[in-house]
């Protein structure tokens, strides 16, 4: 099992709106596509105006296969620039759980 995260530093002030835009039309697109949602969240404190969502996949292969189908989705195609036109930077990590990881 590898965990794909991936953090957004947002426009200032633009996180309510991306939070709306993905829960009534992205997030469901993504699901079909992805799979496993681990977590979606928002930073309060510290570094501000990010989001970070982790998918869960097989493999790097299964990964690979998932994102492909997700971007070759005509719905995730038209919705994507609703959120890119919001995101300043983009920050992504294949991560391994540890042996003793609740996760695995």
């Amino acid at each position: 099992m590898i965990y794909e995260m991936r953090t957004y530093r947002l426009k200032t002030g633009t996180v309510p709106a991306y939070l709306k835009l993905v829960e009534e039309e992205g997030i469901a697109i993504q699901r079909g596509h992805l799979g496993t949602l681990v977590g979606y969240f928002f930073s309060e404190i510290g570094r501000l105006n990010e989001i970070v969502h982790i998918w869960a996949y097989a493999d790097l292969n299964d990964r690979e296969a998932r994102r492909a189908a997700l971007a070759a989705d005509p719905a995730w195609q038209t919705f994507l620039p609703k959120i890119q036109a919001l995101i300043e930077e983009m920050e992504n990590r294949i991560l391994k759980a540890a042996p003793f990881s609740p996760l695995r």
